[in-house]
């Protein structure tokens, strides 16, 4: 699918809704904190090909983070995945933060097709692989 059947607003909505948030600021704050975290674990290519089939504000927060020296944690733990969006979401709540980052990657998949579900898959860390392939 492409970005342009889905627009921002209905993107945040679905996040807002499933996942029991109050407003759709929330979902745009809790969407930005899973896909900044999520960018960090991605290699550049699915990164980008991910980009290009969501909306454009969340493709932005994809891929807008950078460090000096990004190395991909081909063994980060779910637990640490779920601290770094808590950091990031503005909320010390890891538990809570897995469970939310399961919805946005719900709605994420929605948008893109199987080989690209594959691709992320594969570029992520075991346990972060698993959250994934569950949403």
């Amino acid at each position: 699918m492409s970005n342009q059947t889905i627009t921002k607003d209905t993107f945040y909505r679905t996040i807002m809704q499933d996942g029991n948030l109050r407003t759709p600021e929330h979902a745009s704050r809790l969407t930005f904190a899973v896909l900044h975290t999520l960018g960090f674990n991605l290699s550049g290519g699915t990164k980008r090909e991910l980009a290009q089939a969501l909306p454009d504000e969340p493709a932005r927060y994809l891929t807008r983070g950078w460090r000096l020296i990004n190395i991909r944690h081909g063994n980060l733990t779910l637990d640490q995945f779920a601290k770094d969006v808590a950091r990031h979401n503005g909320n010390t709540d890891p538990h809570n933060a897995q469970r939310a980052t399961a919805v946005v990657f719900r709605q994420m998949k929605t948008l893109i097709d199987d080989d690209l579900v594959r691709a992320v898959a594969r570029d992520l860390s075991p346990e972060v692989r698993a959250l994934w392939n569950a949403a």
